[in-house]
């Protein structure tokens, strides 16, 4: 009976593992859209005209996820104008995963959007707010200020900047400075300083998809600027729910990336 208890663990461990890494491989597919569903409707619009970026009415639930593979760079590497070191640390980042997203810290522009839960945009325009809050992850929230304030002289580095934003038709621009350097750029590991200046434009182009468009001004990183950006799909009916990040270290694959199969894990704290 031991030995059949032992085997059953086993096959039960073998099977959660092999779940983790078919949904791990299934987050990096692109997301194709039901074509079962009727064509998508015009994108809902606020009391002035603009387009908004949550739902048409205040009782409406929904969130945005991408619709491409999560783990796609936000622009092709050869693309890029990287500096050497730049370069260097971003291939290092390709055989050593080591993302602070993992560990359930906060990560700033693209990043934000690139996980498979996706994320909800509430906007208060008494409050001159537009917040950005994350499902999965850290689970906190970004704040875009639309109050006409400029940015601060003596900002205090951080995952999310600070970030103001202003609605040009029915595109939302947000720019944002005052960035740590402990994040990611994107989920493909592209670098950055706390030089770092990026403009991300979110234009609601139907009832279920926002363009979403980052220009990346980093001079202590790139010898020039660059764009990239993807698609959102807004999941009806999906409110936030609890996360818990890393809860007993399940995703512990996603911690270690390449070098997954190496990594002495005699210890109970994950390096």
């Amino acid at each position: 009976m031991r030995n059949s208890g032992r085997k059953l663990a086993l096959l039960l461990i073998a099977a959660a593992l092999a779940a983790m890494m078919l949904a791990d491989f299934a987050s990096a597919q692109p997301r194709p859209r039901d074509p079962k569903l009727p064509p998508p409707g015009p994108a809902p619009r606020a009391a002035d005209g603009h387009a908004v970026l949550g739902g048409a009415t205040k009782e409406e639930k929904g969130v945005f996820a991408p619709l491409f593979g999560i783990t796609q760079p936000i622009s092709p590497a050869d693309k890029v104008p990287f500096q050497p070191w730049a370069k260097a640390l971003f291939e290092m980042r390709q055989k050593s995963e080591l993302e602070p997203h993992t560990r359930c810290k906060a990560s700033g522009t693209a990043r934000q959007f690139q996980t498979p839960y996706g994320v909800e945009f509430v906007e208060l325009p008494e409050q001159g707010r537009v917040y950005i809050f994350d499902i999965g992850g850290p689970h906190t929230f970004r704040t875009i200020y639309t109050d006409g304030r400029s940015h601060p002289n003596d900002l205090e580095l951080s995952y999310y900047g600070h970030s103001i934003g202003r609605w040009e038709g029915d595109t939302f621009i947000v720019d944002s400075t005052g960035f740590n350097e402990s994040f990611w750029l994107d989920r493909r590991g592209l670098p950055h300083t706390s030089a770092m200046h990026t403009v991300e434009r979110f234009k609601r182009t139907d009832s279920e998809t926002i363009a979403y468009e980052i220009t990346v001004h980093d001079p202590g990183a790139y010898t020039g600027d660059f764009t990239g950006g993807f698609n959102l799909q807004r999941d009806p009916g999906v409110e936030l729910f609890e996360y818990v990040c890393q809860q007993a270290n399940y995703a512990i694959e996603l911690m270690v990336g390449g070098e997954r199969s190496s990594v002495d894990r005699s210890s109970p704290i994950v390096p």
